[in-house]
């Protein structure tokens, strides 16, 4: 078995953060009050924080306006601002920038940025020069940047040469990496790379065993809005009898999941668990679940069971 040293940058966080998914009203806009309730859920039941607007949040879909007036009301219905991840990543960069700023003043843990997402074929300088027009920008100590690898969903990668040039500019800065490639070889490479100044995390939860023997601490995770306790097992216990266990239960959940469009997946396990069938509500371009895939998708999880107490 290979391990690595502890990562050495005490800033970054540790446990489990879940991947907010983010409930709507009838007219598609935020239900600011729900998604503080889901917050505090899940803190009661032991993540040290939440981040929402990521993939799994539906992010880029929200305008600026909505997407800091709802990290405000947040903060307003009790949710410490320290607790908050930001995802700040936005097709225009002074609008990330604005976010980045936005969530910085507000006293967030920090914020998590995707490399450009829109124009693809870009060189590592353009996507070094992204990240510098919004660390320079800002130009405050306060921030603690992620850097967000998901190059299926962006069209873009972060390079081991990108990651080595911000880490050497912004040592204080650049204290993590999400790795949602789903590919656990280059996450493993990530680590043997980066862990001892960085610490990586993976999206990928079959892959948390182990990159917990690789040192990572913790995880964004999309399965933790509703199994945070075993999510959290996997990473921090990859060694322990019941570890093979819980992977084979997220490995059976998610060949679930594979038959569904992901998220609007996800939002129906919520809509179930939680007996409120607004969790169903996606923004365009995503398409709700229709009555009979719904119908469906909630006898494979009665079947699958998922017991607050213990997942």
């Amino acid at each position: 078995m290979t391990t690595s040293a502890s990562p050495t940058n005490p800033a970054a966080f540790r446990g489990i953060w879940p991947a907010l998914l983010t409930p709507l009203n009838a007219d598609l806009s935020i239900d600011h009050a729900k998604l503080a309730a889901h917050c505090k859920s899940l803190i009661a039941r032991g993540c040290p924080g939440v981040t929402p607007f990521g993939t799994t949040g539906e992010g880029p879909s929200f305008s600026l306006a909505e997407r800091k007036e709802a990290i405000e009301q947040l903060i307003k219905n009790g949710i410490p601002a320290s607790q908050i991840m930001v995802s700040t990543s936005c097709a225009a960069l002074p609008e990330t920038l604005e976010l980045t700023r936005h969530a910085v003043n507000a006293g967030a843990h920090g914020c998590l940025m995707l490399p450009p997402f829109f124009l693809k074929g870009v060189s590592d300088q353009g996507i070094i020069d992204c990240y510098r027009y919004v660390i320079d920008g800002l130009a405050d100590d306060r921030l603690k940047l992620y850097l967000y690898h998901i190059p299926q969903v962006t069209g873009v990668g972060l390079s081991h040469h990108v990651i080595a040039t911000l880490r050497d500019l912004y040592p204080q800065t650049i204290v993590g990496i999400k790795d949602s490639s789903c590919e656990l070889q280059h996450s493993l490479g990530l680590a043997d790379a980066f862990m001892q100044q960085l610490t990586v995390y993976v999206g990928n939860e079959p892959d948390l065993p182990a990159l917990g023997r690789r040192g990572s601490t913790g995880a964004i995770s999309g399965l933790a809005n509703f199994l945070p306790q075993l999510v959290h097992r996997l990473v921090t216990q990859p060694d322990e009898p019941g570890t093979v266990q819980d992977l084979a239960r997220v490995k059976e959940l998610l060949a679930i999941l594979g038959g569904y469009a992901l998220i609007p997946a996800l939002k129906g396990v919520m809509a179930l668990l939680s007996g409120d069938a607004a969790w169903l509500r996606v923004r365009p371009p995503l398409v709700a679940m229709s009555d009979s895939a719904y119908d469906a998708l909630s006898e494979q999880i009665r079947t699958f069971g998922i017991d607050a107490k213990t997942d």
